[in-house]
């Protein structure tokens, strides 16, 4: 998947969560939005390069979006919007043999309660629901989720685990948004209750895949499938 046109910028703060104040290198200053409600833990650490895309629909009130972080040797991609529609175009493009074998794909579909799931693969009457999650946080080489305490976390874990009752597959996909995890663990240490969840819901049937990126300055792609340790 093809970057916008980025620019280079260094990271002064971040502040009401979704909002960051970065000094571009023409040192002007403008406020970026970010669409990443976690902590963003060791990825958005001030003074750190950041790179922006930029809108130019007249009607957003900050034009500025951040799309990625440079943390250390590795790239972060800190856009949650990123991993559903990277997901979706590496499953048409067959590029995660594990959600092979179905010809349709729909995005948002309507199911639980109150819930739209991100990706449903069908095969005839064979459904496949799929959950992404944008996964930022790594320490020591090991990548965890989530990076803060999460509820709706939970309740997507318990909308998968009744759509195994009823006799569906479904998978939890941990999108790992940088290069330098070699593996995925829950982070009970931040959220245990996400951890005992995940857990059970293993056991309960729906499976869980892992896969990291490969991001540069002009494109993102699914890079390969991680180990998961639960």
């Amino acid at each position: 998947m093809q970057w916008p046109e980025l620019i280079e910028g260094v990271l002064i703060k971040r502040y009401k969560r979704f909002l960051f104040d970065v000094r571009l290198r023409n040192q002007h200053q403008v406020t970026a939005h970010c669409p990443n409600t976690g902590s963003m833990t060791g990825c958005c650490e001030p003074g750190c390069t950041v790179y922006l895309s930029r809108s130019h629909n007249p009607l957003r009130k900050l034009p500025y979006t951040i799309e990625m972080t440079r943390m250390g040797t590795t790239l972060v991609g800190v856009n949650t919007m990123v991993p559903n529609r990277l997901v979706k175009e590496s499953l048409i493009r067959k590029c995660v043999p594990q959600l092979s074998g179905y010809p349709t794909l729909r995005s948002e579909v309507r199911y639980g309660v109150n819930s739209r799931v991100d990706l449903l693969l069908e095969n005839g009457r064979e459904r496949c629901y799929v959950e992404i999650k944008n996964c930022t946080l790594v320490a020591d080489r090991v990548a965890y989720f989530p990076d803060a305490v999460s509820e709706r976390g939970l309740k997507h874990l318990h909308e998968l685990e009744t759509q195994v009752k009823a006799g569906n597959r479904c998978v939890m996909f941990y999108l790992v948004q940088r290069m330098d995890a070699g593996e995925f663990r829950p982070a009970d240490h931040i959220d245990p209750a996400y951890g005992r969840a995940l857990r059970r819901a293993l056991k309960k049937g729906v499976e869980i895949l892992v896969y990291d990126a490969k991001l540069d300055l002009k494109n993102i792609e699914i890079n390969k499938s991680i180990p998961c340790f639960i």
